[in-house]
Formats: structure tokens, C-alpha cells, sequence
């Protein structure tokens, strides 16, 4: 095998790696109704809403212990140099009926990967939805579950269909508190097959809308203390007290990284609903190459390598110190 091609084949491990070691800094709290799934192999669909871009996708590839694939809004693959860097990291795309009837073809395309997946007992992650919005609410779902989970089914697989709420305490802040809700798993027993396709597919979306609305929470953008009560972290005013110094020593090192982050994602992102995505990627991405240009600058301040060592471990416990100590909600920070 090319070295080249090695390379590219260990790319979502490697990434799977460093997001499970980041996500303590990316999220203060995440917290589970049933952590067991977790565990559990394929053939699985996840059905989720849709709220957080493509960190909702990296969340639950995170948490997951097998390999998650998860399809994606067909335009992110345009061009070819991304499209082929996605499909590394287990994306594959789909498209609406908005963007283009002619790129309806590769839907069949990308379902039919998605059943050879099934057949091997992997993970799939569907947005219901089909819509990315910041907010606490479930939208209309979309046919394409439905196809995906009937077709599945058709070609003789067990599949499970999933129900899964993510839901953010935040869509503009690091450090947030996420709560991620299991709903019970829809499967072939529960669609007649004797049914038309648009009744069977009628069917399978009240089921799925039914779990979804016991999942996802209903928060209006204006109502905090409701926002608060149901996503608020359980962090006493003690332990807030004692972590406020280090964690505000973790904010001013990390500025030079943070600041210049989120202002180009501002300029960039800032009226769509991929901000608080976008800036999630970069800090993980960018974070190792910041701790080895500190490790460098270090060294040649004339630090011993194990001064260095000991203050590149301190700087992400002083950034976790700042995560667990900081706002926690939007509003907050006005």
C-alpha cells in the first residue's frame, strides 16, 4: 500500500482520537439517558435532528465506540478536493430536492453505500430534519429516513432505526453543556409491508415525529430560565469559586489562539448556522500545533524538557478550569 494511501486510511481514526480527547474542552457536560447504546454495533440508523451542523456529527462519532458514517447537505462536497477529504472522514452526501433534481441521482447512490454498510453491521447517522437551524425545536422530518430505513429493510436487514435528541445549551459558546436523548429503536414489525410506499413512509415518520418531540426539547430563544433549568450544568457556586483563577489564567493563555479563531469564524459563519461548528473544527484541529509552538517557544527560553513538558500539560487543565468556570448560556454573555 502507497504511504500516501496509509495515510489517508489512518486520517478518521487519528481525528476519532483527538475529538475524544478534546471533548472534555468542547463540551463542560454531556449527559446521556442511555449510555449502553453507546456500545452496541450496527446495523443501526441514527435519526437525529439537526441543530449544531456538522458538530453534531462529530459529538456522536465521538461518543460512539464503532465507527459512525453520517450523511451530509450535498453542497459540501462541490468541490472535489473537500468531497474526497469528507468521504476520508465517513461522510457521504445527499441532496435536497431544492438544490437540484439532477443531483437526486446520487441519493441512490449514497443510500445504496449506506445498505452494503448495514450488511456489514455499521452505524449510520441521518439528519431527519434535513434542515441545520440553531434552536431548541424539532422540525417537519423529511422523507428520506423513511426511504433509507424501507429500503434497508427491503434488502433483508435487521435494521434498527434509532431516535436521538441533541440538544445544546449553547450555539455561540465553547465549554457547553449537551444532553443526548435515546429514543426507542423503530424496526420492520412496526411497517406493515403490505402497505404502499407512501403510506409505510407516512407510518414510519409519525413514529419517528412521536419519539423525536420526547426527545428533543421545546425551548423558545427567549425564555432563559426555562433554557437554564433544562441545560444548566450542576456545578456548585463552591467549586466555581475555587476554579474562577485558574480558569481565568487558562483564558488569557489561550486568547492568542481563541481570539483570532473566532473572529474570522464571526466574519465568516456568523449568519448561518455553522459558527459554533466551525469554530469547534478549528480549535481541535489547530489546538496541537498551538501546544507545540508553546512547547518550542519553551524550549528556547531555556526551560528544562520536563518545565516544558509539565507546562504543556498544564495548559489544557487550565483550559478545562476556564470551560467549567465560564458562561454557560448565550444571554450571559450580552
Amino acid at each position: 500500500m502507497p504511504i500516501f494511501t496509509k495515510i489517508k486510511a489512518l486520517l478518521y481514526p487519528v481525528i476519532k482520537f483527538a475529538s475524544r480527547l478534546a471533548i472534555k474542552l468542547l463540551c463542560r457536560d454531556i449527559q446521556i439517558n442511555n449510555p449502553a447504546i453507546l456500545q452496541e454495533k450496527g446495523p443501526i440508523l441514527l435519526a437525529v435532528n439537526h441543530p449544531n451542523s456538522f458538530l453534531d456529527s462529530i459529538l456522536l462519532d465521538t461518543l460512539f465506540k464503532e465507527p459512525v458514517w453520517a450523511l451530509a447537505r450535498g453542497d459540501a462536497f462541490r468541490n472535489k478536493k473537500h468531497a474526497q477529504l469528507l468521504r476520508q472522514l465517513n461522510i457521504m452526501p445527499v441532496y435536497r430536492s431544492s438544490e437540484g433534481v439532477q443531483n437526486l441521482s446520487i441519493n441512490y447512490q449514497t443510500f445504496t453505500i449506506c445498505v452494503e454498510l448495514f450488511k456489514k453491521n455499521k452505524i449510520v447517522t441521518i439528519y431527519s430534519e434535513a434542515l441545520c437551524v440553531n434552536e431548541w425545536h424539532l422540525r417537519p422530518l423529511k422523507k428520506g429516513t423513511a426511504r433509507l430505513a424501507i429500503q434497508s429493510w427491503e434488502n433483508g436487514i435487521p435494521l434498527r432505526v434509532i431516535p436521538v435528541g441533541l440538544n445544546y445549551s449553547s450555539f455561540r459558546l465553547f465549554g457547553k453543556n449537551v444532553h443526548v436523548n435515546f429514543g426507542k429503536p423503530i424496526t420492520q414489525h412496526e411497517i406493515p409491508s403490505n402497505w404502499s410506499d407512501g403510506l409505510r413512509h407516512q407510518r414510519f415518520n409519525e413514529l419517528l415525529q412521536t419519539e423525536l418531540q420526547q426527545l428533543v426539547y421545546e425551548i423558545p430563544s427567549t425564555h432563559h430560565r426555562l433554557l437554564e433549568e433544562k441545560l444548566g450544568s450542576q456545578l456548585s457556586p463552591l467549586e466555581k469559586k475555587l476554579l474562577y483563577l485558574p480558569g481565568l489564567l487558562g483564558r488569557i493563555i489561550h486568547l492568542p489562539l481563541y481570539r483570532p479563531i473566532q473572529k474570522f469564524t464571526l466574519r465568516k459563519f456568523g449568519d448561518t448556522g455553522h459558527c459554533d461548528s466551525v469554530i469547534s473544527a478549528l480549535l481541535l484541529l489547530s489546538y496541537p500545533f498551538y501546544l507545540l509552538i508553546v512547547f518550542l517557544i519553551l524550549m528556547a527560553a531555556g526551560l528544562s524538557m520536563l518545565g516544558t513538558a509539565i507546562t504543556i500539560i498544564l495548559f489544557p487543565l487550565l483550559a478545562w478550569c476556564r470551560v467549567r468556570s465560564k458562561a454557560e448560556f448565550d444571554h450571559q454573555i450580552n
